[in-house]
């Protein structure tokens, strides 16, 4: 069956399929000794298709899907190589795991969680903005930040790079004389987004940390340490749990809440009415009269 090569690449674990196609826009693809163009097709059954110059097929035979979940420590390049030959995310998990990718990134000075993985099409999927997959950080910041400041951050703004934030969650953890803790989710993927959302109200950011990529969540996990992610957690970011609407309770005014507390007491201060044997509605009793004429009516015949 035919494919786009952009797909196949990315599912033989190359590349990301946007990386896949900048290779193929650079003549870096072939199949069959031809140099592919971007929307070519191949069948990796029948076709011979090269990566500069390395065969792909066996990779797309042979291949098996790996998810890790890294706590990244500062200081490390979310990245598979370097020109300045700065440490990677790549270098903390063993090579035994074969070629993994990060999905998405995490500034050199950031920590926290990132996903590695050979599977480009889950990449692709967790990185794409469609999707809005939510990811949340914790974030200390100079200075102590107005509410109308960050009410302004919360709605969305314009970034000096041009760029306009989308509608995202603040909340206030802690703050000192100083500083101030801030949990901040995104659904944006943006370079460095949170650190220019802070600078563009002059209130620098000075730590930060990625505490969840939509279901996963940090816990107790060191930093620098790794685990393989369940088939579970891995599934659940395709097809989410959804969790149950709970209707909100209705928040009375004082004054209806003082008139309906009275009106209950009331029904409580009253006593039921009793009703004596005496009053109580007999059934009548059937004379012989009526027992005569109930038995002269005669049946209907049929």
């Amino acid at each position: 069956m035919k494919e786009r090569l952009q797909k196949l690449i990315s599912q033989a674990g190359v590349a990301s399929r946007r990386h896949a196609e900048e290779m193929i826009l650079n003549g870096e693809v072939t199949v069959n000794g031809e140099i592919a163009a971007l929307g070519a097709k191949a069948d990796p059954a029948t076709d011979h298709i090269k990566v500069r110059g390395k065969l792909i097929n066996t990779k797309l035979e042979n291949r098996e899907n790996v998810y890790i979940l890294l706590n990244k420590p500062k200081g490390f390049l979310s990245s598979v190589s370097d020109p300045e030959n700065r440490r990677l995310v790549t270098d903390l998990v063993p090579e035994s795991l074969g070629k993994l990718y990060p999905v998405g990134r995490l500034d050199y000075s950031t920590e926290g969680l990132i996903i590695l993985t050979n599977d480009g099409e889950f990449t692709n999927f967790v990185t794409s903005a469609k999707n809005k997959i939510p990811k949340t950080y914790e974030v200390r910041v100079k200075g102590l930040p107005n509410d109308k400041l960050i009410e302004n951050l919360r709605r969305g703004i314009r970034l000096e790079d041009g760029f306009r934030t989308a509608p995202c969650e603040i909340r206030l953890i802690d703050k000192t004389e100083n500083n101030a803790w801030y949990e901040v989710t995104l659904i944006q993927g943006h370079n460095q987004q949170i650190r220019k959302m802070f600078d563009a109200i002059h209130h620098s950011v000075s730590r930060l940390r990625r505490i969840s990529i939509a279901h996963i969540k940090i816990e107790k996990m060191p930093l620098g340490a790794y685990r393989l992610l369940a088939p579970h957690e891995i599934r659940q970011f395709t097809h989410p749990i959804r969790k149950p609407v709970v209707k909100p309770k209705t928040v009375l005014k004082p004054r209806e809440r003082a008139e309906r507390t009275a009106a209950k007491s009331q029904e409580r201060i009253q006593p039921k009415e009793r009703v004596s044997p005496r009053d109580r509605v007999q059934p009548k009793a059937r004379t012989t009269q009526t027992r005569r004429a109930q038995s002269s009516v005669k049946k209907p015949t049929r």
